[in-house]
């Protein structure tokens, strides 16, 4: 009986949903390495980064560089390759728990707007990335800071662009 309902639960269990985000980051002018910018959820107010459904007509790296702006006020240089993924259980309205997939874009801030489309629906702040992963409920979301630390500290001084090594 248990193997008839592990199988009808496997034949109803929905394939992720996929989101596109954004991991802004700047380099740290004083102390060296790079800062990134985590922002509140709008409904629990955890600590997240911006991300987003996917636009029609639009690539997974324009749907993070979008929701950047949106959600923090950000503009800056967005990588089209993938940075990694995470996953997540998003809260729907109703209680509802859909799986996510989120696929992530480094994108190098050269701006900050003072006014933008979410602004004070958010609290923004700018940390290093041990703290951001410190902050961050989702574990892949914190092996990605982790990495971005890591890459940083190889990083050319002046240029803001993380390289793998």
């Amino acid at each position: 009986m248990s193997r008839i309902a592990s199988d009808v639960q496997l034949m109803l269990r929905r394939p992720p949903r996929q989101q596109y985000a954004a991991l802004c980051y700047r380099p740290r002018k004083k102390q060296g390495g790079v800062e990134v910018l985590l922002l509140t959820s709008r409904d629990t107010g955890r600590w997240v980064i911006p991300k987003g459904w996917p636009m029609p007509g639009k690539k997974s790296h324009a749907v993070a560089e979008r929701e950047a702006w949106e959600e923090a006020g950000v503009k800056g240089k967005v990588s089209h390759e993938p940075f990694g993924y995470y996953s997540y259980a998003k809260g729907m309205d109703g209680g509802l728990k859909i799986h996510c997939r989120v696929q992530v874009h480094l994108l190098l801030v050269k701006e900050m707007a003072k006014d933008f489309r979410e602004k004070g629906t958010r609290r923004l702040e700018w940390v290093n990335c041990e703290e951001a992963a410190a902050r961050v409920n989702e574990p892949e979301l914190k092996v990605l800071f982790h990495r971005l630390a890591q890459m940083a500290a190889n990083m050319p001084p002046g240029d803001g662009t993380p390289e793998e090594g």
